[in-house]
C-alpha cells in the first residue's frame, strides 16, 4: 500500500489523468475537419460529451446545407459556362449573361467556400497553414482570375470548375465528419447506457423522478432487466448483474447484500435495493467518459508526425503550385492553362487525408477499448506497447486473485486464544485496505465474533501495520519486521506450506503471540496469458514483497522467465528501472495503488483495476477486469491500432507522391487532371483512409 503523498503526486503529474488534459476532449478531430491543422487546446474546451457531440452535429449538418444550396446553384453556373455548351453542343446567350454567372459563382465562392476562407484565416493566425489555407488559396486564385476575365482580361473563366470544386470539398468534408462522428457514436452509446427516470424509496415511499435529481445516499429500487442508474451498494436483494458494456465482462456477475453495483449495467431477473454512492461527475461511467475523451484529445508520437507531415505537405503543394504557374506560362502557354494547373495542384494534394489519417483511427481505438474494459489514459504508452520486452508482474491482485483467505490461526502464547489473536489482529487492521486486512475482517464476520475498537494506528509500509488494543501494542507484519528490528523469527510450523501460504505474525506487547496464514488463489488465466507473451517473444518476470520460497512456486507454476522476492514497495520502483538500465522496454503491471511510482517508471503501466476504483489509478492503461489475458489483449490491440496509422499515413503520402505530379501536367498532353477530377481523387483518399481506420478490430 503507497503512501498516500506520493500517490496524489504522480496523479498530479500523470499526462491524461489530469483534470486539464480533460478537458481536450474527444472533439479535436471535429475541430481538425472544420478549422485545419493542429488546433491549440484551449480552443477545444468543451465539458461535457453531449456538448461535444452538438458541436460536431452542427458543422457537420451546416456542411451538407452548404453543400445541397451550392449543388443547386452549380446547375445554372453549368448551363451558361461557355466551355459546357461547346462540350455538349448546345448554346444558352443573352445580353449580360457573364454578369449573372459572376453573381452566381460569386455566391458559390463566398457561401460555399466560407468555411476554407475562415479556416485560412484561423490558420495563418495560428502561424500553422493547412488543408484550409490550401483550398482557400486555390478557390480564390482561381474565383480572381475569373472575375479579371469577365472584365476584359483574355482567357477562359474558371466558374464552372469553380463551382463543382467547392462542391466536391463541401460534401467531402462532410463525409469526413460524418465518419469522425461515428467514431464518436459508442461515446454516445456509452451515455445512453443510464435510464431516464429512477425509482427512489424516500420516507416508505417509492417515486419516480429524472435521474438528474438522484442524489448520494438516495435509495433506489432496481426491477428486473433494468438498467442501473447510479453506482451504489446493494442493501437488499440478490440478481446477476450485465456490466459487460463496462468492463468488458461477458458473463453476468452474482451480486448480493454489501456488493457494488456500476452505474450503466443491467440488472438479471431479482430486484435490488440499492444505496447511491456516485451519481453525475463522480460515477464510473463518467469517468469512463471523460477518460476516452481525454485520451482521444491528448496527441501521440503518431499523431504529432501525421501533423508534421501534414504542414509539409501544405508548404510543399503551394510550392509546387506556384513553381507549376511560372513553368507553363514561361514555356508559353496561357495565362489559363498555367492557372489552371496550379490550382489542380493546390486541390489535388489538400492532405484531407492525412488530416483524418490518425484522429480516426485514434478516435475508433480508444473508444473500442474502454467498451471492453481497457482504459487508454497515455496514448503514446498505448503505442509503445508494441515494442515491450519485459513484463513486470505484481504478483497479489495481478496473477492472483489478491482475495487472501485465512486458513490458520496459531497461538504461540497461552495466554492468547485463536479467536482473541483473531480479534486483536482485526482491531489494528479495519483500518487498512491491505488485502490481509480484508482477509481478517472476513474471518471475523465470519466467526460472529466483536470487532473490537484500536487506536494510535499506524501502516509500515512493506511491513506491516500496527496500533494499540486493550492498552496493549499490537503489531501485524511479516518476516521484514524481524529482519528490521534484529529479531529471531518464530518458528513456523512445518504442516505450513510457505510456497503457497503468506504468513503473517502477530505480536502483542513486543512479544510475538501467534501466526495467521493466508492463501492467495493464482487466477485461471494466469498461465495462458504467461505462455502468449512468451509466444510474442515478450519475457515476464514475477514481483512480490512475499518471500523466495512463495514467488519461486508461482513463477515456476506459471513458467514465468524469473522472479524478484521480498521487493518492499518503495523498491518496485528501482527494480523497474533496473530493467531499463539493461536495454529493455519495460512494462508494469499491479493494482495501481501501491504500486504508482513503479507504474510511473515503467515505460507502460498497466494497471490492473477491479471496476469501480478506476479513477484512483495513476497509469498510462488500466485493465477493468483483473485478467491477466487482457495484458496480451491490449498489446496485440496496440500493434492492430499502429499498423493502422501507419497504413493510413502510407497511403495519404502515397496517394500525394503520385497525384500532385499528374496535377503539375507531366503527363501533358497525353492527360490532364482537371481542377474537379483532382478534387474528386482527394474525397476518395480521405474516404478511403477513414474506412480503413473503421476495419479496426478489438478481439
Amino acid at each position: 500500500m503507497q503512501d498516500e503523498h506520493s500517490h496524489h503526486e504522480h496523479h498530479g503529474n500523470h499526462g491524461a489523468g489530469n483534470e486539464s488534459s480533460r478537458q481536450n476532449t474527444a472533439h479535436a478531430g471535429h475541430d481538425h475537419a472544420v478549422m485545419g491543422s493542429d488546433t491549440p487546446a484551449h480552443h477545444k474546451q468543451h465539458d461535457s460529451t453531449t456538448g461535444h457531440d452538438e458541436h460536431a452535429g452542427h458543422h457537420t449538418e451546416g456542411f451538407l446545407m452548404r453543400f445541397w444550396i451550392c449543388l443547386a446553384v452549380t446547375v445554372p453556373v453549368l448551363l451558361l459556362s461557355h466551355m459546357i455548351q461547346q462540350w455538349l453542343g448546345f448554346t444558352i446567350t443573352f445580353n449580360g449573361d457573364k454578369y449573372v454567372l459572376l453573381v452566381l459563382s460569386s455566391f458559390i465562392f463566398f457561401y460555399g467556400g466560407w468555411p476554407f476562407l475562415v479556416g485560412m484565416i484561423r490558420e495563418l493566425k495560428w502561424k500553422n497553414p493547412g488543408m484550409m489555407t490550401l483550398v482557400a488559396v486555390a478557390i480564390t486564385t482561381a474565383y480572381l482570375y475569373s472575375v479579371a476575365v469577365v472584365f476584359g482580361l483574355r482567357g477562359m473563366d474558371f466558374f464552372w470548375e469553380l463551382a463543382t470544386l467547392i462542391d466536391i470539398m463541401l460534401l467531402g468534408h462532410w463525409l469526413e465528419m460524418k465518419s469522425q462522428m461515428a467514431a464518436s457514436r459508442a461515446l454516445e452509446s456509452l451515455v445512453a447506457l443510464l435510464p431516464a427516470d429512477v425509482h427512489v424509496d424516500r420516507n416508505g415511499q417509492v417515486t419516480d423522478i429524472p435521474l438528474q435529481d438522484l442524489q448520494n445516499k438516495d435509495v433506489i429500487l432496481i426491477k428486473p432487466g433494468e438498467k442501473v442508474p447510479a453506482d451504489g451498494v446493494i442493501l437488499e436483494g440478490s440478481s446477476d448483474v450485465n456490466e459487460s458494456m463496462l468492463t468488458g465482462e461477458s458473463l453476468p456477475v452474482k451480486k448480493g447484500k454489501d456488493a457494488r453495483v456500476i452505474g450503466g449495467a443491467v440488472n438479471g431477473d431479482g430486484a435490488l435495493r440499492v444505496q447511491v454512492t456516485g451519481t453525475g461527475k463522480d460515477s464510473y461511467l463518467n469517468k469512463v467518459i471523460n477518460m476516452v475523451q481525454s485520451a482521444q484529445g491528448t496527441k501521440s508520437n503518431t499523431q504529432n508526425l501525421a501533423n508534421k507531415v501534414a504542414k509539409w505537405l501544405t508548404i510543399i503543394s503551394i510550392s509546387v503550385g506556384i513553381v507549376t504557374f511560372i513553368v507553363w506560362l514561361t514555356a508559353g502557354h496561357e495565362l489559363s492553362f498555367a492557372l489552371e494547373r496550379m490550382v489542380t495542384v493546390m486541390v489535388t494534394s489538400c492532405p484531407h487525408a492525412l488530416g483524418v489519417a490518425i484522429p480516426l483511427v485514434v478516435a475508433i481505438s480508444t473508444t473500442m477499448s474502454a467498451v471492453h474494459g481497457l482504459l487508454i489514459r497515455n496514448r503514446t504508452a498505448f503505442e509503445n506497447a508494441r515494442k515491450l520486452t519485459t513484463i513486470i508482474f505484481d504478483k497479489t491482485g495481478t496473477l492472483t486473485k489478491g482475495s487472501h483467505e485465512v486458513q490458520r490461526v496459531i497461538s504461540l502464547n497461552l495466554q492468547f486464544t485463536e479467536d482473541e489473536l483473531l480479534q486483536y489482529a482485526a482491531a489494528i487492521q479495519q483500518n487498512s485496505e491491505h488485502h490481509i486486512a480484508h482477509g481478517v475482517i472476513k474471518k471475523l464476520k465470519d466467526k460472529n465474533l466483536t470487532l473490537w475498537s484500536s487506536s494510535d494506528f499506524r501502516y509500515m509500509q512493506g511491513i506491516g501495520v500496527t496500533g494499540t488494543v486493550n492498552g496493549k501494542t499490537v503489531v501485524a507484519a511479516g518476516p521484514n519486521y524481524f529482519r528490521q528490528h534484529n529479531m529471531p523469527l518464530p518458528a513456523i510450523p512445518e504442516d505450513i506450506d510457505q510456497s503457497t501460504d503468506t504468513v503473517n505474525f502477530i505480536l502483542i506487547g513486543d512479544a510475538p503471540a501467534g501466526i495467521i496464514t493466508f492463501a492467495d488463489a493464482i487466477r485461471e488465466t494466469a498461465a495462458e496469458a504467461i505462455a502468449d507473451l512468451k509466444a510474442m517473444g515478450i519475457k515476464s518476470f514475477l514481483l512480490t514483497g512475499d518471500n523466495e520460497k512463495v514467488a519461486a512456486a508461482v513463477a515456476k507454476k506459471l513458467n514465468m522467465d524469473g522472479y524478484l522476492a521480498n521487493v518492499l514497495p518503495h523498491e518496485k520502483q528501482q527494480k523497474v528501472k533496473e530493467f531499463q538500465d539493461k536495454g529493455e522496454v519495460v512494462a508494469m503491471t499491479g493494482d495501481g495503488v501501491n504500486d504508482a511510482p513503479a507504474l510511473a517508471m515503467a515505460d507502460v503501466g498497466i494497471a490492473v483495476g477491479s471496476g469501480t476504483d478506476v479513477a484512483a489509478e495513476t497509469a498510462d492503461i488500466i485493465l477493468v477486469n483483473s485478467d491477466p489475458k487482457d495484458v496480451v489483449q491490449m498489446i496485440s490491440f496496440g500493434k492492430a491500432t499502429y499498423r493502422k496509422m501507419i497504413q493510413n499515413l502510407a497511403w495519404a503520402v502515397g496517394y500525394n507522391v503520385i497525384a500532385i505530379p499528374l496535377a503539375a501536367g507531366v503527363l501533358y498532353p497525353n492527360f490532364m487532371l482537371s481542377p474537379a477530377m483532382g478534387a474528386v481523387l482527394m474525397s476518395l483518399s480521405t474516404i478511403i483512409v477513414a474506412i480503413n481506420a473503421k476495419l479496426l478490430k478489438v478481439k
